[in-house]
């Protein structure tokens, strides 16, 4: 071999020593970039191409990967373009085609959770939508889907978690578990802290009397609760306004944004008391002046009870007509025959109570009294002729006389002989009839009648005469009771056996003897004509009547002796004449 072969031999041999440590080093340099290309790590990439079924990225491997459209969110997709860097997720170096298998989806999971971690770790607020509703609670959006519980949504329970839905809210992220997948997140927790801010703020500045603005949190029947900031007051129903108030809801409504003063402050127990009335003058400041007694003057019922109406005379200033001053007939029963609620009506101001807070109406008072002229027209002793019987009571029965004038016949007025129960025994209501005018009282609107007064008091007069004391009598039993048998001896005269006259003795007893109907004979033993009362006897008639024939017998027997004595005599005397003969 001469020289120069030799030397271009040794230059070949220099050569390939030198292209095998270059290419060892290259390969060495290549391998080592694939050191950080472990599968199921993050890597940047760079768009290389935009097709219309994905997205084709290099990551500086052996080869490129495909990651499909839908990855994207559309606003991203808009944005990309040659040369774009994206992060993506590498799930396979090679697969069974030997192509890289890239996830841009699985990337932002990864990005996000890590954000979200460092979010949890500093305890930092995150924002979150709701998406829907699961059984416990809601699902919402914070990047990756979370849970909601329904305890956590807001600080009392939530009726309607439909309407929720869509809308975003600041949360803070209580739970998570990456390895399941798993988020809790709760909006409680931030409304709790803002309340406890807020109500150190108010609590700090909150003083009685002054005047707050508040949100009504919640409506009871007995007031409105007031959000005044991290804490609550009660705006009581008695509080809401110097007139009446039949139902908070009336003037409030949930949300209703309201100024109100700071009744009571207890700092010990957090309760407050507040009121909206007080935002205005008492309007029972100077009532006596603005309404003394005997004006006139217009306001609209309010309200009806039993004993009467209540009328507004302004707001806060309400005053009663009782149903005695609505008219002068004493024939109302309620005052819903008179008026109605929302009715406007006259009336005259009788009487005014600052002190406690009443004023007493009447309408009455608005038309003349007919009472005025009653005196002059019906005095004591006037006959009332033809007259309807207008209602009839236990007691008595009103006789219509005029218009808002009634009479009364009581009960005891009825008839001076008949035990008259009820009135109604006697008289219907309609009836047409005459009585008398017994005693007219204007202070107190009475007329008392007469029926029985038509006619003379034959207690006075004929039953005296009848019945006399001693005498005998023949009646039929009405009634038996505890104390003594009543027998009629005429209509509507009765005579009282008393029991201890009846003459049975005990075991025995009345009601086995004596029946009612039955016809009995009596003596006349008392004779009241004040109390209209006659007293009667059975036992001292029998008496009497075994004392005649012991009487009677005595004499009888007596006659009886004498004859005897008569006989024996002549028997003795014509012996003795026998005798001397002899």
């Amino acid at each position: 071999m001469t020289k120069v072969k030799r030397r271009k031999h040794e230059e070949e041999e220099e050569i390939s020593a030198e292209a095998l440590q270059e290419r060892t080093e290259m390969e060495a340099l290549y391998a080592a970039t694939f050191k950080d290309m472990e599968e199921g790590s993050v890597l940047d990439g760079v768009v290389m191409a935009i097709e219309g079924d994905g997205v084709l990225i290099d990551i500086g491997y052996k080869s490129e990967g495909v990651i499909p459209r839908e990855e994207f969110k559309p606003e991203e997709y808009d944005k990309l373009e040659v040369g774009s860097a994206v992060a993506v997720y590498l799930e396979e170096r090679e697969n069974r085609d030997g192509n890289v298998v890239l996830s841009k989806e699985k990337a932002d999971r990864m990005r996000i959770w890590k954000e979200i971690e460092e979010i949890h770790k500093n305890e930092a607020v995150i924002e979150a939508k709701i998406l829907s509703r699961i059984k416990g609670g809601m699902i919402v959006d914070i990047g990756v889907k979370a849970f909601l519980p329904g305890s956590q949504i807001d600080l009392r329970p939530v009726r309607n978690l439909e309407h929720l839905i869509g809308e975003t809210y600041p949360m803070k992220i209580i739970k998570m578990n990456h390895k399941r997948g798993n988020i809790v997140v709760s909006r409680r927790v931030l409304l709790e802290e803002s309340r406890n801010k807020k109500r150190e703020l108010t609590l700090s500045s909150l003083r009685e009397g002054q005047l707050i603005d508040g949100i009504v949190k919640n409506i009871t029947e007995y007031g409105a609760f007031i959000d005044l900031g991290g804490i609550d007051g009660l705006l009581h129903i008695t509080d809401m306004s110097w007139g009446r108030v039949g139902h908070p809801s009336e003037l409030f409504i949930v949300g209703d944004k309201v100024a109100v003063v700071v009744l009571k402050y207890d700092k010990s127990s957090g309760r407050v008391s507040l009121g909206t009335k007080q935002k205005v003058p008492d309007p029972w400041g100077d009532v006596e002046n603005r309404y003394p007694a005997g004006k006139k003057l217009k306001g609209k019922v309010v309200s009806l009870t039993d004993y009467g109406a209540f009328v507004e005379l302004e707001p806060g200033i309400e005053g009663l007509v009782h149903i005695s001053e609505m008219s002068w007939a004493h024939e109302v029963k309620h005052p819903s025959k008179i008026v109605s609620v929302a009715d406007s009506v006259s009336a005259v101001i009788l009487s005014v109570d600052r002190k406690a807070r009443k004023i007493s109406l009447g309408m009455k008072q608005i038309e003349p009294n007919p009472w005025e002229v009653v005196e002059r027209k019906y005095p004591p002793g006037t006959k009332i002729e033809g007259k309807e019987i207008r209602s009839i009571t236990d007691f008595g029965v009103f006789v219509g006389l005029e218009k808002g004038i009634d009479g009364l016949i009581h009960i005891s007025d009825i008839s001076w002989t008949r035990h008259v129960r009820h009135p109604s025994e006697a008289f219907k209501k309609g009836d047409i009839i005459d009585a008398i005018v017994l005693k007219v009282d204007c202070d107190k609107e009475r007329i008392s009648l007469g029926y029985k007064q038509l006619t003379g008091d034959p207690w006075e007069t004929d039953i005296p005469k009848r019945y006399r004391k001693g005498g005998t009598v023949k009646g039929k039993v009405t009634k038996i009771t505890d104390f003594g048998i009543f027998v009629a001896l005429e209509e509507h005269v009765e005579g009282l056996v008393h029991i201890s006259e009846v003459g049975i003795e005990p075991p025995n007893r009345v009601e086995d003897k004596y029946h009612i109907g039955d016809e009995v004979e009596a003596r006349i033993s008392r004779i009241d004509t004040t109390e209209r009362k006659i007293g009667l006897t059975i036992k001292g008639l029998k008496r009497d009547s075994e004392k005649d024939a012991l009487d009677t017998f005595h004499r009888s027997q007596e006659g009886a002796d004498h004859s005897l004595g008569a006989i024996a005599s002549r028997i003795t005397k014509k012996q003795e004449d026998a005798s001397e003969q002899e």
